[in-house]
């Protein structure tokens, strides 16, 4: 009986020799994780969509080429999305425009209890924080909050050491408690 890595292997070589079945499989095991990722870095769920999309198509085309190594097939999805959003933020720097969702939920404001528009605000903050942040420290809270994903594994999807994305990790949060504002300890 193949282990549950010995069949992912397979699953991998079958979708690399051109099965569709087997990319079929791989696409709805990582679709959420890579959706939620994209999600969380564009705080958009059109071009979440659009863009996640877009990481199958191009894994798609270009999983011939895909060179199995040490590391968990979704960390080439990941990679893919990760170019895909940087690519998505420097068009939209370009360009600045309020979209129609935004728009709308200022006239409906009126029709949501007060409690949940604060909530709102308060994760709209928070985003925003977030989203100031590097591509690299904002993928470490993503894989850490949303995927719930080890050090380890982080460090095998963005290619450093354990030890890197600790320290990466605890430069995130101070940064991260600097723009929300938050005294530092020494400041008591």
């Amino acid at each position: 009986m193949d282990t549950p890595e010995e069949t992912s292997d397979l699953i991998i070589e079958r979708a690399i020799q051109g099965d569709e079945e087997a990319f079929s499989f791989l696409y709805q095991e990582n679709l959420k994780k890579i959706y939620n990722y994209i999600y969380y870095r564009t705080g958009n769920y059109h071009d979440a969509e659009d863009l996640t999309a877009r990481v199958f198509q191009r894994a798609l085309n270009h999983i011939s080429k895909y060179k199995k190594t040490n590391v968990p097939f979704s960390a080439w999805l990941y990679r893919i999305a990760h170019n895909l959003v940087a690519n998505w933020h420097r068009d939209n720097n370009r360009r600045k425009e309020v979209p129609l969702e935004e728009q709308t939920e200022l006239r409906n404001k009126q029709e949501i209890p007060e409690r949940e528009i604060e909530d709102r605000q308060e994760i709209e903050f928070l985003l925003k924080a977030i989203r100031r942040l590097s591509h690299d420290r904002q993928m470490v809270l993503i894989l850490k909050y949303v995927e719930d994903l080890s050090n380890k594994e982080i460090g095998d999807i963005m290619r450093k050491s354990e030890g890197a994305i600790k320290s990466l990790y605890h430069r995130t949060l101070l940064e991260l408690r600097d723009y929300l504002g938050f005294p530092r300890e020494d400041e008591y």
